[in-house]
């Protein structure tokens, strides 16, 4: 039997009762056998800071960085906010694509997101992916999952109940998982 595959979760959103951080815990819910998540809350990193790196990095940074190094992949789940992606996000991203040890160098990701919308982010997750060639991350293209309306996708408790919605995350599931499989592989005969 291959290695278990060990993926890291990271939502965009601090609220509690996040769609986003909904999906997360619907994607853990899930997922293909052989194949781990743990989600990573972001709600202790600071903001970006030039000064406070060069004395060096806080322990929340060094925390969420050594999570990702340690995933095999990591999925990322984003709200919209103004046709983009949210601050918290872009804030932890900055910090965990710093230095030449950077983590996110070559590491698989996946991006999806829930809106109140009909668009899904799609905004979103456009520009977050621009942000994963510049770090030089192994994006998955296809498939894009863009959950919409999401006060019908799931229940007031946060539960994904939408069934055509569930088969559709099982299958985004399962493809980021073949794509860190086939990383790891090409990375194991290099």
């Amino acid at each position: 039997m291959p290695d278990p595959i060990r993926l890291l979760g990271v939502s965009g959103s601090l609220r509690r009762a996040s769609y986003n951080s909904a999906l997360l815990r619907a994607a853990m819910e899930l997922l293909p056998e052989g194949v781990t998540l743990a989600a990573h809350d972001l709600r202790s990193v600071p903001m970006y800071d030039g000064d406070v790196e060069a004395v060096g990095l806080p322990a929340p940074v060094v925390e969420f960085r050594e999570a990702i190094r340690a995933a095999d992949g990591v999925l990322f789940v984003t709200p919209e906010y103004n046709y983009g992606y949210p601050a918290v996000l872009k804030n932890a991203l900055d910090w965990a694509s710093r230095g030449k040890d950077q983590p996110l160098l070559r590491k698989p990701v996946a991006v999806t997101g829930v809106s109140a919308g009909g668009f899904g982010t799609v905004r979103a997750q456009l520009a977050l992916r621009q942000v994963f060639l510049g770090v030089d991350a192994r994006l998955m293209q296809r498939p894009e999952l863009h959950v919409g309306n999401a006060s019908k996708q799931f229940s007031p408790q946060g539960a994904l109940t939408d069934e055509s919605t569930r088969e559709k995350l099982r299958a985004f599931l399962a493809a980021f998982a073949d794509q860190v499989r086939a990383q790891r592989s090409l990375t194991l005969s290099q």
